[in-house]
């Protein structure tokens, strides 16, 4: 017999008690989203990085989105109202994806280049910004590569989204 974290007695059993649990097992839900929050860490933590936030910023942001989310999950809040309400305290609406149309474009020569043989891949995006009006129209053109990752992301994303519901 051994003692482990926080008054905690190993009687052979291979669990440890968390006190973020109670003191109790981790829930293997969590166990199982573990991977999943490490790599949201590491795009947090990049975006941060760039953004040239400092920790007291990131942890007062986290803080805050714990609040609120918990606050609205204990008041039984639907997402529409919790937006609503984020809007009247200041927080930006986001505006949503009306349509996608994309193209390849293969460009084989060009006035500059001999010899190109390289796919371009223009993507055409209408948004309904925050404030109801016109759709805006962005194009962008990337490269095959960079379309092969951002498919990738994006699929990712879904299924993280599809996994919520």
């Amino acid at each position: 017999m051994k003692k482990l974290l926080h008054n905690t007695v190993d009687f052979g059993c291979t669990w440890t008690r968390f006190r973020f649990c109670g003191d109790l097992d981790c829930p293997d839900w969590v166990l199982a989203e573990i991977s999943t929050l490490a790599k949201l860490y590491d795009k947090v933590a990049k975006l941060t990085a760039d953004a040239k936030f400092e920790s007291g910023d990131i942890k007062a942001s986290v803080a805050v989105l714990s609040f609120i989310l918990s606050s609205a999950a204990k008041h039984d809040v639907d997402s529409e109202s919790l937006s609503s309400e984020l809007q009247q305290l200041g927080l930006p609406k986001v505006g949503r994806l009306d349509a996608v149309s994309w193209r390849i474009d293969y460009t084989l020569s060009s006035s500059e280049l001999r010899e190109v043989n390289e796919p371009v891949i223009q993507l055409k995006l209408q948004t309904q910004g925050a404030v109801p009006g016109p759709t805006e129209t962005t194009v962008v053109s990337v490269s095959a590569d960079k379309f092969r990752v951002l498919l990738a992301e994006l699929k990712q994303a879904q299924a993280m989204m599809n996994a919520l519901q």
